[in-house]
């Protein structure tokens, strides 16, 4: 059975996330007054800020190699897990003044991560059967 889109689909739901997580690079290795306030909040600013942009910028250019689409969008998951989290527990769906606009990019990305971890997860598995040939025993 074939679990892929057609190829069009794949590459939007590819490209979409890695701009939306490259987009906010700017802000976040600029120090805009908004990602530090964000981080700021979270009581995690500079290096959540700077930390949390390091993982985006390579969790989005693996998105966009083909061989690596899966790694990168788990990678990807589990920051945009974190900023939804923080949304939802400590930020609010709206940030000063912005209309939800992140939480919505936010969700984007974490929406189109699933599908492509979905898509990809043959190729993860056998990524981690080459990189544990006996399973995870110890």
């Amino acid at each position: 059975m074939n679990t892929k889109p057609n190829k069009i689909v794949f590459w939007i739901l590819r490209i979409v996330p890695a701009v939306i997580l490259l987009q906010t690079l700017f802000f976040k290795f600029s120090a805009a007054p908004e990602s530090v306030y964000i981080f700021s909040t979270l009581g995690i600013e500079p290096w959540g800020r700077i930390g949390s942009g390091i993982v985006e910028l390579i969790a989005a250019v693996l998105i966009l190699i083909p061989a690596l689409t899966g790694v990168g969008a788990l990678i990807a998951l589990g920051v945009i897990s974190g900023a939804i989290f923080s949304h939802l527990t400590v930020l609010g769906i709206e940030v000063q003044g912005d209309g939800g606009q992140l939480f919505i990019y936010a969700l984007i990305v974490f929406i189109s991560c699933v599908l492509l971890v979905f898509f990809e997860k043959d190729r993860l598995l056998s990524l981690l059967k080459n990189r544990f040939p006996d399973g995870l025993k110890s």
